[in-house]
């Protein structure tokens, strides 16, 4: 598995090591897991903004939000 070296400040070490211990995993699973939702969100924002330049470019109409049918 690949491995990447990361320096925190001493305030997240702590807040890292808090948690490790209360929750008994480690700090690599904490640290994966905020990088890999960091990752998810800059990604959908990316996906977004590109839609929505599309969207901006193109000659289709929009729809106005009152006529949004949502499921229920």
């Amino acid at each position: 598995m690949p491995q990447i070296n990361l320096r925190v400040d001493e305030e997240t070490e702590h807040r890292l090591q808090y948690l490790s211990a209360r929750t008994g995993r480690s700090k690599t699973f904490y640290a994966t897991e905020a990088l890999t939702q960091y990752l998810d969100e800059n990604e959908d924002y990316l996906l977004a903004k590109d839609a929505l330049e599309e969207f901006s470019q193109s000659n289709d109409d929009a729809i106005d939000l009152a006529d949004v049918v949502w499921p229920v």
